[in-house]
């Protein structure tokens, strides 16, 4: 009995006592941080309020702030016309630039200058004109929402949003908000800082002759490099949000007096009618973007460098970019776009030309010489000559295999090569790594211990 019980502990699952827990409703939940006003439609909010206590409790629950460590709230004290005004701001931690914040957002807000130490009461003198010793002034009404987008703020990216939603989209996207007492307004002030991965060479698309740069994961970063090559103002580049949940940005490029309308159209129309609840790359529009996914063959081009995207731009082509993917969508395609290199333009024509016939030799060659073996040797033996033929079957007397197994064998074993070069780790082939540091061969030709 002893070791059945000590069996039954080690192998079946322990009876564990039950917890219940009870968790309470929405409203209570939210009626101990916000405001009951608020807590009754917390997700029906769409405006601003202009009480800056119940705009900071709701951004609280809005954010978790009890248990967010990288949403910061500064509150703070800004001074205007020598009134003080009770604000905050409002930035995710690591996305934004910490100089940019202190020098010219907290700066100007909270210290004293001669642009805020004037009365109070005092309005702002637009014009002044003087007519037989008469002075006449024309004075506008201070307008604290006017004042600090004009005065105080020496933003050049800046807004003025009256929507949670699009301060919301700002702020996650690596802008600062700042919320002011009194105004149900919100300012948007662009101050991105977050560390993204520098242009670099490209990988997977080398060529010999042509540019060396290659896109990046930062959207912003991938339209100015096509915006370098392509020095025109037709260059039209739109942004759109797709994903319920996270949001993405994309930009939609196209040259406005070359491409053609119903295209740029059609392209527009699939990209908002996306229903999705997260985008995280390329390859996933690729597949949501065209026409079928169920075939097989590419119907989108994706490439890593930016003056092949601007060559089919200049050709009228739509270009798709995805904010954190290195790879741009073109479309439409044809299939001899598959067949073309960036080089091809960088050479004079004759050559040009006979790579792309050699590729598309290369590419009939690789899709019929299978069958067309298979074809031969199981139910055409006449067309093979005589030494040949008695080569193939001497070989293939110990085989115990039919043509076609190899062939299918052959195709696994090519794939199956492809994949371990481009997915097995280093550190994996150790005598690559002793000739790479003693350069030399020992006697064995394996080892160093000879």
């Amino acid at each position: 009995m002893k070791i059945t019980d000590t069996l039954k502990k080690i192998f079946l699952p322990t009876e564990e006592p039950e917890h219940h827990f009870t968790m309470p409703s929405s409203n209570e939940a939210v009626s101990v941080n916000v405001d009951s006003s608020i807590a009754e439609h917390i997700d029906d909010v769409k405006d601003i309020f202009p009480s800056l206590e119940v705009n900071k409790e709701y951004i609280k629950v809005k954010y978790n702030l009890l248990i967010n460590s990288d949403i910061m709230l500064r509150e703070f004290t800004l001074t205007a016309r020598n009134k003080q005004y009770k604000a905050f701001l409002l930035f995710v931690d690591g996305m934004v630039s910490i100089d940019l914040v202190n020098n010219y957002v907290l700066k100007p807000l909270m210290l004293k200058n001669t642009a805020n130490s004037f009365d109070g009461n005092q309005n702002q003198v637009v014009s002044e004109a003087v007519t037989n010793n008469i002075t006449v002034r024309k004075v506008k009404k201070f307008d604290l929402k006017d004042y600090i987008f004009s005065c105080l703020l020496p933003q050049n990216n800046l807004k003025v949003q009256t929507k949670f939603k699009d301060i919301f989209a700002s702020v996650n996207a690596g802008a600062c908000a700042l919320f002011v007492d009194t105004l149900n307004y919100a300012f948007d002030i662009d101050v991105k800082g977050f560390q993204f991965r520098s242009v670099s060479k490209p990988e997977n698309e080398v060529i010999i002759r042509g540019p060396q740069e290659a896109f990046v994961e930062n959207i912003r970063v991938n339209t100015t490099l096509i915006r370098r090559i392509i020095n025109n103002e037709n260059l039209i580049v739109e942004n759109l949000k797709i994903g319920k949940v996270s949001k993405t940005t994309c930009a939609l490029c196209y040259m406005k007096n070359i491409a053609n309308d119903d295209l740029v159209a059609e392209a527009r129309y699939r990209l908002n009618n996306i229903n999705i609840d997260y985008l995280v790359s390329s390859g996933q529009l690729e597949q949501l973007f065209e026409d079928n996914s169920k075939y097989s063959l590419p119907q989108v081009i994706a490439t890593e460098r930016p003056d092949k995207t601007a060559t089919y731009l200049l050709e009228g082509r739509i270009v798709v970019l995805v904010n954190g993917s290195p790879y741009s969508l073109i479309v439409p395609a044809t299939f001899i776009d598959f067949l073309e290199s960036s080089e091809d333009h960088n050479i004079k024509f004759q050559f040009a030309n006979l790579l792309k016939i050699i590729r598309i030799a290369s590419f009939l060659i690789t899709l019929l010489l299978p069958g067309v073996y298979v074809a031969i040797t199981s139910f055409h033996q006449e067309f093979i000559p005589t030494e040949l033929l008695f080569a193939i079957v001497a070989s293939r007397a110990s085989v115990p295999f039919s043509i076609i197994f190899e062939i299918i064998i052959m195709e696994l074993s090519f794939e199956l090569i492809r994949e371990a070069g481009l997915r097995v780790p280093t550190p994996v082939r150790p005598y690559h790594w002793y000739y790479r540091r003693f350069n030399y061969r020992t006697s064995c030709g394996r080892c160093w211990y000879c």
